[in-house]
């Protein structure tokens, strides 16, 4: 029998490490309704999982829009029959200081980045009370710890995400509801390659990743799927214990920040 066979999951972005995430889970038995605002990237997952034969149904939805959401859930719900796991991976990363950030991306960023989450507790988890209780994880990242220059936005909205994650998971483990979030370095995503174009234009993809995975302890960058794997465990029966916390996925990056 497969980890998650009977489980219902919602998985939100469908690009880098949402779809990876989205594949695993529905791989592990799950079945899975991954939500994603492009419309090729959304096209790409749902022909993969056709071909694969995996339970994966793709959903265009504004994660920032109160009823995109809530007709997501229920959407999930009336063709799965419940909701086990949510993951909510949509992101965006706009770049610039206070100065350069537009009011307008300022407002994106933390709407799709923090209010996705609180718009797929809001309606999800009522249904996973139905169920007896379940996983929500949310993806964070490492510049809500330790940020580079030039991302004032997004760090501030992956440092929200920590806080909200631990505001969740207290209010909702009577509920048997455990929630935990995923800290990434780098990882090779479309929104990396977007950075890489961001702060080194002009120089090859592939060697701005190598002086990036210099930096991590490991020597390189991680995958989506090496993501996928530990999302996978924190929404399994294994990590039964696991609630209120923030698991790095990073290549010993922050263990070695200030160590020369």
């Amino acid at each position: 029998m497969k980890e998650f066979e009977g489980k219902v999951a919602i998985v939100t972005g469908t690009t880098g490490i949402g779809r990876a995430i989205a594949k695993r889970f529905a791989a592990g038995g799950a079945d899975v309704l991954a939500c994603g605002i492009e419309t090729a990237a959304n096209q790409e997952l749902a022909l993969d999982a056709k071909v694969n034969g995996l339970s994966l149904r793709v959903e265009r939805c504004d994660v920032t829009q109160s009823t995109a959401v809530r007709d997501a859930v229920a959407k999930a719900v009336s063709e799965f029959g419940g909701l086990d796991i949510i993951v909510n991976a949509a992101a965006f990363h706009p770049f610039g200081n206070v100065m350069e950030t537009s009011l307008e991306d300022w407002n994106r960023c933390l709407m799709v980045n923090v209010t996705s989450i609180y718009l797929l507790g809001h309606f999800g988890v009522p249904e996973m009370k139905k169920r007896g209780g379940g996983s929500i994880i949310n993806l964070a990242s490492v510049q809500g710890f330790a940020c580079q220059r030039g991302v004032v936005a997004y760090a501030a909205s992956k440092g929200a995400v920590h806080s909200l994650t631990r505001a969740l998971a207290l209010d909702h483990a009577p509920d048997q509801i455990r929630v935990n979030s995923i800290s990434p370095g780098s990882i090779r995503t479309p929104m990396l390659e977007r950075s890489a174009g961001n702060f080194a234009p002009g120089v090859p993809i592939d060697e701005v990743f190598q002086r990036w995975g210099a930096a991590h302890p490991l020597g390189r960058i991680g995958t989506p799927e090496e993501v996928a794997e530990l999302a996978a465990f924190l929404a399994s029966e294994r990590a039964a214990f696991c609630t209120g916390g923030d698991y790095l996925v990073d290549g010993g990056l922050l263990a070695g920040i200030g160590v020369q």
